[in-house]
């Protein structure tokens, strides 16, 4: 499928998701988002993983997923369309989790703590990449699709809820903040995988991140340095 012609960047779909048996891990998953037809609420799922921050959506994997962090996961439209023509085979939106399909915004370019307005009230933060896991594996079906994924620099980002409000397609999407440190979505994707010596290039956004990244960080500057933490540059 062509990727559609776009003006402005706005909301193609908001997709929520159900919880069915997960067959990659003894658990259950809401990964399978269909569109929501109307408006749906978001807001700050709080300070737990395990809640979505959109009404009706699920999270299966509580230990891993959802909270404060990763409230919304939103992809693009544009990155859908490059992966139907690389598999050959139709990507619907909501395929890859996504709560929000994008069209004209690249999620991937987004800076940790770049600001979105969407429509007239909702306010979100992009907080970090998407990582790809077994759940994710075992939908696509596709062989080494974790590293496929991860190669491609294009995870989508997660992102949590500056301001609640309501999200519908075709809402406008603006970018209201962009913090001046330089560090985009895909660099974080690939310093906790492929390029961990890109790690202390993610120091620059120390304010910007999230607990749950915060410590990640940590954890790989001091197993690459044994020394270095954030706070310590």
């Amino acid at each position: 499928m062509l990727a559609e012609s776009v003006t402005a960047p706005r909301v193609k779909s908001v997709n929520i998701g159900t919880l069915v048996p997960n067959r990659a891990k003894d658990n259950t998953t809401a990964i399978n988002k269909r569109p929501a037809t109307g408006p749906v609420w978001v807001r700050d799922p709080g300070p737990l993983k395990g809640k979505s921050g959109l009404e009706g959506d699920n999270v299966g994997d509580k230990k891993n997923h959802g909270g404060p962090g990763q409230a919304v996961y939103a992809f693009a439209r544009e990155d859908l369309d490059r992966w139907e023509v690389e598999l050959d085979r139709q990507l619907p939106d909501g395929m890859f989790g996504e709560n929000l399909t994008t069209l004209g915004i690249d999620p991937n370019t987004a800076l940790i703590g770049e600001r979105w307005k969407i429509g007239d009230q909702l306010v979100l933060q992009v907080t970090g990449p998407r990582m790809p896991c077994k759940t994710f594996a075992q939908r696509m079906a596709v062989h080494a699709w974790a590293r496929r994924f991860t190669g491609s620099g294009r995870p989508g980002a997660y992102l949590m809820v500056v301001q609640s409000g309501p999200v519908k397609v075709g809402d406008p999407i603006s970018i209201v903040h962009r913090p001046a440190h330089g560090v985009d979505v895909t660099t974080a994707l690939f310093a906790f995988t492929i390029k961990p010596k890109l790690l202390p290039d993610l120091l620059a956004a120390e304010a910007y991140l999230v607990p749950g990244m915060r410590e990640e960080v940590e954890k790989g500057l001091q197993k690459a340095t044994g020394s270095l933490e954030l706070g310590q540059q």
